[in-house]
């Protein structure tokens, strides 16, 4: 039991690493901060959306209705228990739990804080979608973080030749359908970056369960 520290630590000796470590820790008080002021904050809330909604044509109304079902929670987790099946296929039964805990864990983490925080949405202009369910945080901008950055770390893992494009065209999406969210007026902009920071620390508690797992069976392989 003692040992698990020691391995954890030295799974954390890379630059990058410790770069995530420190953007968790600020996640984390991103989240709690925002939680905190969320009444003093709306004021701000309220501007930034209206200014998007000058943004508003045909054209883009349709390409924010298809790229916001890109994150839709209740269509990714299907596809998360699809690729689970294919990797338990693949007899990779460690990444298969593990991929399917980190979205499935996500999906009902962020139902447990809506129902914490039960924040409204926002009702500026007749929306496009109709959303039910309260607001904070975005379910789309927490699930879809979680979703695409697990199953473009397996895809790296795969094409390592390939790895900075597929991080760019990741974090692209990620970032385009927490816009979607604002742009279609069913989110606070605050929803949104707290989503995304309840992602980060949710993505680093399963990165370090992970760690600790590893470190358990190599400590019982050695013993």
């Amino acid at each position: 039991m003692l040992k698990w520290p020691i391995h954890l630590g030295q799974s954390f000796r890379s630059p990058w690493q410790r770069v995530g470590i420190v953007a968790t820790v600020l996640a984390l008080g991103i989240f709690v901060a925002i939680a905190t002021l969320l009444p003093q904050i709306e004021a701000l809330d309220t501007q930034i959306l209206l200014a998007i909604h000058n943004l508003h044509t045909p054209i883009l109304d349709r390409l924010m209705v298809l790229v916001t079902y890109l994150g839709e929670p209740l269509i990714l987790f299907p596809f998360t228990l699809g690729m689970g099946g294919i990797l338990l296929w693949q007899k990779r039964r460690q990444e298969a739990l593990g991929f399917v805990i980190a979205i499935g864990g996500s999906l009902g983490l962020n139902i447990w804080l809506k129902e914490l925080f039960a924040r409204h949405r926002p009702a500026l202009w007749d929306q496009i979608l109709h959303v039910p369910f309260y607001s904070f945080p975005s379910g789309h901008a927490m699930v879809s973080l979680v979703f695409y950055a697990v199953l473009i770390y397996g895809l790296i893992r795969q094409f390592r030749s390939f790895q900075l494009l597929m991080v760019a065209v990741g974090t692209s999406l990620i970032a385009t359908i927490g816009f979607s969210r604002l742009y279609i007026g069913v989110h606070w902009p605050t929803d949104v970056v707290a989503g995304y920071a309840a992602g980060l620390v949710w993505l680093a508690i399963c990165f370090i369960s992970q760690s600790l797992l590893l470190a358990r069976q190599r400590e019982a392989i050695t013993d």
